[in-house]
């Protein structure tokens, strides 16, 4: 399967989403996986699951876009979360768990983690365009 293609402007947090705020360190939009850069004055990068252990640490999912510099609310919990896509609760490929894809930014089942990618939960279904945000990450690349 494909990262989850996302539509911006259906990514909605709940009433009892958490959200906080930081500074874009690059062109980010809305539904993407963001972290913050440390190297870079904390500010918030499109996260990936096997550029580096750093760039895997999510911090949130982006409420919505921002250019470099600008200022960009995130979401880091949510317990009915609409990520501006289509969800699946298939147990083929175990699509109901979405994780970082290693697609900058990108979301992807969890049947898709690849060797070497680290493993960061994010989402697991509740309806087809609602889940669970809720950020979970292991220490350690999976192993093939």
């Amino acid at each position: 399967m494909a990262d989850l293609s996302v539509t911006a402007a259906s990514v909605l947090k709940s009433a009892n989403g958490k959200v906080k705020t930081g500074i874009a360190g690059a062109t980010i939009t809305a539904g993407q996986a963001l972290y913050e850069d440390s190297t870079d004055s904390y500010k918030l990068k499109l996260a990936d699951s096997d550029a580096s252990a750093a760039a895997s640490n999510v911090v949130g999912i982006a409420l919505h876009g921002a250019a470099s510099g600008q200022p960009l609310d995130y979401c880091y919990y949510d317990p009915s979360f609409t990520p501006g896509a289509t969800l699946s609760n298939s147990i083929t490929g175990f699509t109901g768990v979405y994780v970082l894809s290693d697609t900058a930014g990108g979301i992807k089942p969890m049947g898709d983690i690849d060797a070497d990618d680290y493993p960061v939960v994010l989402y697991v279904y509740l309806t087809a365009t609602t889940c669970v945000l809720n950020i979970m990450r292991g220490t350690a690349t999976m192993a093939a």
